[in-house]
């Protein structure tokens, strides 16, 4: 009998031993700890310090408990930093404009940026300057050539996430320009005015790139448009949303705090700056909201818990305004909102996910005269059946589409150009309870028709590039290939990306 207890004990001992390896592995934390370099290992520099504080929860200016978990994220937290002026990314200029053609220079180079007004000074990248990039605006109708330049020391590309341009054009992982090199990419406008924004798109250095400050803003613009707020940087305003996790000193370092999940943080960041400021002049704010993070989805809410309207949302405008107390985006979605000031006496703050980001200051408003255009409402049955079923599944480092992680010498799909396609994309969940994929599609806008048989919410009744799919849902999408090439399509959340969540449609006459 002794003999047989102490045989259970022991079996039960290797059960829960081999549960703990298998939960770890999942993770991804095998993976990541054994692509760490020597240096790290050995504790021959700082990322081995702030690893072991990230560990322990002693991480970050605000030092809260690091993302151990399957989708497990940094608990966002106010900062007591001193306010600051919002600031508003430069528009850039055209370099000439002939015709019906502009033509502009972006630059990719590295700078330096201090987040906090004690901290230290950290390494950080930027177009046209070191931190994120400027405004390009993209008329309509017209051409826009670029000429891109990588000032740094690794590979980049640069992707026009929304546009519905050629596959060569795209900026995508296959069109990478060395350090020191520079490439022309030509740009034929003829899609709705629209909120785009561009990013670094090279295989094992997206996440990292965008960590670092790579990302920048593109409007679609339209003469024809009018009755909206469109003073840029007064009466119409961008604000890139991203969280970051720093060191003790108020550094940002990627390498001491990724996670093959998803790499959050606890600290906000509005246009690259923390806590910050607005002083509103009208009494009809238009916010243009990207979500610019690696992992994390924000709920948006007025501190005044009024609501905002939604005017647009990736591609273009909604069908009709629609008036909500929180808006929701997953990373690589936008949306466009208008508030009212009309009844706020002093301030009033946006918040993510309860914590305040951005304050607006409400003083003496000029009255101005709104008009929100509507767009014609597209019939949609949810019943259509599907020509692509693509299922997304798994975690950390284990993460695929259809079981097959990404390869840049296997198409995925053809497809024919002018085709109209019902995609059905799946969130299969895993033994951890699966979390929330973007699924992003380079070169095309598309409609959301139904989610789990049942109609789209009125929010996403427009156009899309990016749509949300919670663990265990079904979203079907309509898409017609207007651009031929070879077009990535994958997972937003930038590490499940660089893991292989990423797969190949070409698009053929």
């Amino acid at each position: 009998m002794k003999s047989k207890g102490i045989w259970f004990l022991l079996t039960g001992i290797l059960i829960g031993g081999i549960l703990v390896l298998l939960i770890v592995l999942f993770n991804g934390t095998w993976n990541h700890n054994n692509n760490m370099d020597q240096d790290h290992m050995m504790g021959n520099d700082s990322a081995t310090g702030q690893m072991d504080d990230h560990m322990m929860g002693d991480n970050g200016m605000g030092g809260n408990n690091g993302p151990m978990g399957h989708g497990a994220m940094q608990e966002l937290q106010a900062t007591d930093e001193p306010t600051q002026p919002l600031p508003i990314p430069t528009a850039l200029q055209p370099n000439r404009v002939t015709g019906d053609t502009v033509y502009y220079t972006v630059e990719a180079t590295k700078g330096t940026s201090q987040f906090f007004k004690d901290g230290k000074k950290s390494e950080t990248f930027g177009y046209n300057g070191d931190l994120l990039g400027p405004m390009i605006e993209l008329p309509k109708g017209k051409t826009v050539v670029i000429d891109t330049i990588n000032r740094l020391d690794e590979p980049t590309t640069f992707h026009w996430h929304g546009l519905v341009i050629p596959a060569d054009m795209d900026g995508g992982p296959h069109q990478t320009v060395a350090p020191g090199e520079q490439a022309q990419v030509r740009l034929d406008i003829d899609q709705e005015p629209s909120t785009l924004w561009f990013h670094p798109h090279p295989m094992g250095l997206t996440a990292e790139q965008v960590y670092k400050g790579l990302a920048g803003l593109l409007y679609v613009t339209d003469d024809a448009q009018n009755g909206l707020p469109n003073e840029y940087g007064v009466d119409d305003i961008p604000l890139i949303v991203q969280d970051r996790l720093f060191t003790p000193n108020g550094e940002l370092d990627y390498d001491a705090h990724m996670n093959v999940d998803g790499t959050t943080g606890d600290t906000i960041l509005a246009n690259g700056a923390i806590n910050t400021t607005f002083d509103v002049q009208t009494e009809t704010l238009r916010v243009r909201l990207v979500n610019g993070s690696n992992a994390r989805d924000f709920d948006f809410t007025l501190s005044n818990e009024a609501e905002m309207t939604q005017i647009a949302t990736d591609g273009g405008p909604l069908e009709r305004p629609i008036p909500l107390e929180t808006l929701t985006l997953t990373p690589g979605e936008r949306a466009e909102v208008l508030i009212d000031f009309s009844q706020v006496e002093d301030v009033a703050a946006l918040k993510a996910d309860g914590v305040t980001f951005t304050t607006f200051r409400v003083g003496e408003l000029d009255k101005a005269s709104i008009k929100i255009p509507v767009t014609e409402t597209m019939e949609r049955s949810t019943d259509e059946t599907a020509d692509r079923r693509l299922t997304l599944f798994g975690m950390g480092n284990m993460v695929s589409i259809n079981g097959k992680t990404y390869d840049p010498e296997r198409i995925d799909i053809e497809a024919k150009r002018g085709d109209t396609e019902v995609w059905e994309i799946e969130n299969k969940p895993d033994m951890m309870g699966g979390m929330t994929h973007p699924f992003h599609i380079h070169g095309v806008q598309f409609r959301v028709i139904s989610r789990d048989g049942n109609p789209p919410s009125d929010q996403e009744k427009g156009w899309k590039d990016t749509v949300a799919v919670a663990p265990d849902e079904r979203v079907k999408i309509e898409i017609t290939f207007t651009k031929t090439g070879t077009f990535m399509y994958h997972c937003h959340i930038l590490e499940h990306e660089e893991n292989g969540m990423m797969g190949q449609v070409n698009v053929t006459e």
